[in-house]
């Protein structure tokens, strides 16, 4: 990548209606991974977690208002962004799942259909994901259903209710698998495309007070990773994808055999040749490096740990060539940037960094 205007960052963030909590970045590769403002928009509470339409030059914000009875719901903001990342322009907003009373139905993370229609849209206070229509221009809009979890866990404190994560689109789009921090449970969501309707095909349990939180594929579609917050650990599984079926293969630690302070896992992501797969330690502050292997592509083999340079490092994205990666160290206001070793797979801080207030997503895009 030699123009290093053709790689825009997008950034989430904890902040204010006041302030300006959805950020683009110009991110320089050539240069060995600079970070340069270029535009920014504010006006939303808590536009933390974001999905983006490379194609139509949109991005989804999700943030959250108060409803007026003492609760709290969420609502999603449609953005048009310009080829350079220099105009950022506010499209539109839309509620997503309504509290009623004193209910907290605020968003923690959002995702694109990859065939295009929808959006999906988790509460984890909620106990509910919707599924929002997009019009013909791509803007987000209707609340098309809503599926409700029930039950609890078995962490007293972490899960006493239900608490979904993420709700991940399959490859082909055709499933929509959540992860249940709560229930220790991923349940699998097929789509009636006529019917605007969630429909629920299948689930998988995790090992009790795991508290699975984001799940990644591999790129290959055979086989899916999910990171367990509550225990830090990551899942493998095999991938049945006619039936959107998981199956459960092994458990490993994020962490280093001889750590016993406290930690809490965050993101999790796979390196688009599919030969390595990353995890976020929160309180070891550190990206946990694993390479994958074996026939059904389930197995990790334990590559080594690597400082985010900041505290907290809620979120962390892979450039989209997997050269580079960017961790969003929400305590210390801190991004910061990785170079990718490609014998090795591990992130080597290249020393650029920039200061954002409390951000919580990244988001690559290339142009």
């Amino acid at each position: 990548m030699n123009d290093t205007s053709q790689l825009l960052l997008f950034i989430g963030s904890y902040a204010p209606e006041g302030e300006e909590g959805v950020r683009i970045f110009r991110f320089g590769a050539a240069a060995g991974g600079t970070l340069e403002p270029a535009a920014s928009a504010g006006g939303i509470s808590n536009p933390t977690f974001l999905a983006a339409d490379p194609e139509r030059r949109l991005l989804y914000a999700i943030g959250d208002r108060a409803n007026g009875e003492g609760g709290k719901e969420g609502l999603v903001a449609t953005y048009a962004y310009s080829a350079d990342g220099g105009e950022l322009t506010e499209l539109g907003r839309a509620g997503t799942m309504p509290a009623h009373g004193r209910e907290q139905t605020t968003t923690c993370h959002i995702s694109r259909d990859p065939r295009g229609p929808h959006l999906a849209v988790t509460s984890y206070h909620g106990a509910r994901i919707g599924l929002m229509a997009l019009d013909e221009n791509g803007v987000a809009g209707q609340l098309l259903d809503t599926a409700v979890h029930t039950g609890r866990g078995t962490h007293p404190e972490r899960q006493d209710r239900p608490h979904p994560h993420s709700a991940i689109f399959s490859p082909d789009g055709r499933f929509m698998l959540v992860s249940d921090l709560g229930l220790d449970l991923i349940r699998t969501y097929e789509i009636d495309e006529a019917a605007g309707k969630l429909m629920l095909r299948s689930e998988a349990a995790v090992h009790p007070g795991a508290g699975p939180r984001h799940l990644a594929f591999h790129p290959g579609g055979q086989a899916a990773y999910v990171i367990n917050e509550v225990d830090s650990t990551i899942t493998s599984f095999r991938y049945h994808p006619q039936e959107g079926r998981l199956e459960e293969a092994r458990t490993v630690s994020t962490l280093p055999a001889l750590y016993t302070g406290d930690n809490i896992c965050a993101e999790i992501a796979v390196s688009p040749d599919g030969r390595y797969l990353y995890g976020s330690n929160r309180g070891h502050d550190s990206i946990a490096v694993f390479e994958i292997g074996g026939e059904t592509l389930t197995e990790l083999a334990a590559v080594g740990h690597v400082p985010t340079h900041g505290g907290h490092p809620r979120h962390f994205a892979l450039t989209p060539d997997g050269g580079f990666l960017i961790a969003a160290n929400r305590d210390a206001n801190l991004l910061a940037v990785f170079r990718i070793e490609k014998s090795s797979g591990i992130p080597v801080f290249t020393g650029h960094t920039a200061a954002v207030s409390r951000p919580v997503c990244v988001v690559p895009i290339q142009l």
